[in-house]
């Protein structure tokens, strides 16, 4: 295996959330904190109610309120993708101005990730089409399907100039960001960056999931014995990485694989999984008896549960801590990889281990301990593990200030 280049850590300085759990940050801390889960039955308007099979049940994870519209210099992106991603820039105005000021809005980048960009605009224009015979008025494939639809709008609302892309491997997209950023910190390039990645729910990913035979009608169950699959979540997370500062915690090191195992299937003993948790170790320059617990990928089927429990248990033993929060928001996609980051974010500064909703009775195939409820942790370092479709592995180190 090739060694990981040692990175030099780098400061978390703010962040936000927004997803099933809430519609701020404080919200959706308070739901972390209590064990309290956001997925419930799909909105009408993503448009699955009127082609379901009458019967069907449909458990998502989806933003509990309204989305304010866009302002009006930025009509012409107005998505409800965009929309969950200026919700999420609105609460770091003030860490984001004081940035600005320290290092100059050309030295603040803006990397995020996604997986499903605006198909979800796209699905509704292609609907109107039909029964209209023209696209809606406003639709563009440019500014409402494409998947850096959302840079030029979190560009603008954090008023920064810094380098701006978008990375969309599936469901590790918003995790992969945090090593880019990093990387582009440690080479001089940029002082500051906005990383994290936004996903709104759409029927592409539902029904293809579904199509998978991998989508629980029910809320999921993450490293249950009763799992039956996933639900699809959307939401938005961001967090401000900067050179130096003071913050909640610090992005330690960023490990990557690519197993390219399957398309859709993990290796069956975890190889990629192992791979990417062994370099971010390696990265930070630590050993696994250095990582309190792992926030796991977690995604509640039966072949990725059992996969990465094989390969945390082989690297870091059967008694390593555990927990699986897609039993809050459902499976974000690309915003899966940011939201996990800052759940453990969360975690280290609140100096506890969170529930893992919906995973008792655990199954006892599955090699580690996992949370069944709140616990009491001063943890030194976490990772929080994102894994992919075709194998693309990623795994985010973070640790105390």
């Amino acid at each position: 295996m090739l060694a990981a280049e040692r990175m030099r850590p780098v400061p978390i300085t703010a962040y936000s959330l927004c997803n099933a759990m809430g519609m701020t940050t404080a919200e959706v801390v308070d739901a972390l904190r209590a064990g309290r889960s956001g997925l419930g039955p799909c909105p009408p308007e993503i448009g699955l109610a009127s082609t379901a099979t009458p019967g069907t049940t449909v458990t998502v994870g989806a933003m509990p309120g309204p989305l304010p519209a866009l302002p009006a210099r930025l009509a012409a992106y107005d998505t409800r993708l965009t929309r969950i991603a200026a919700l999420a820039v609105a609460e770091l105005q003030g860490p984001l101005d004081r940035a600005r000021a320290r290092w100059g809005r050309d030295r603040i980048a803006v990397l995020l990730g996604t997986s499903t960009g605006g198909i979800g605009e796209s699905e509704h224009a292609h609907a109107y089409h039909r029964a209209h015979g023209v696209l809606p008025a406003g639709y563009s494939v440019e500014t409402s399907h494409a998947l850096d639809a959302s840079l030029p709008v979190v560009c603008a609302l954090a008023d920064v100039a810094g380098p701006a892309y978008v990375l969309s491997t599936a469901c590790s997209s918003s995790a992969k960001v945090f090593a880019a950023a990093q990387r582009l910190i440690n080479l001089g390039i940029i002082d500051a960056a906005l990383v994290g990645g936004v996903d709104s729910l759409c029927q592409l990913t539902i029904r293809g999931f579904a199509g998978l035979e991998v989508l629980s009608a029910a809320p999921c169950r993450p490293f249950s014995r009763e799992r039956a699959g996933i639900n699809i979540g959307e939401g938005a997370a961001l967090c401000l990485l900067e050179r130096e500062g003071e913050g909640p915690a610090r992005l330690l090191a960023v490990g990557e694989s690519s197993d390219a195992y399957h398309m859709t299937s993990p290796h069956p003993e975890g190889l990629g999984a192992r791979q990417a948790m062994e370099r971010a170790l390696q990265g930070a320059g630590l050993v696994p008896a250095d990582v309190d617990h792992i926030n796991a990928h977690g995604t509640g089927t039966r072949q990725n549960d059992s996969a990465e429990g094989a390969a945390i248990a082989g690297l870091f033993g059967p008694g390593m801590t555990v927990v699986a929060t897609k039993g809050y928001t459902g499976h974000q996609l690309g915003a899966a990889g940011a939201t996990e980051v800052l759940f453990t974010v969360v975690a280290i500064a609140g100096g506890f281990v969170p529930m893992s909703v919906g995973a008792a009775p655990v199954d006892p195939e599955i090699a580690v301990r996992v949370t069944t409820a709140r616990e009491v942790m001063r943890t030194r370092a976490a990772i929080s593990n994102s894994f992919a479709f075709g194998g693309s592995n990623v795994s985010v180190l973070v640790g105390k200030p």
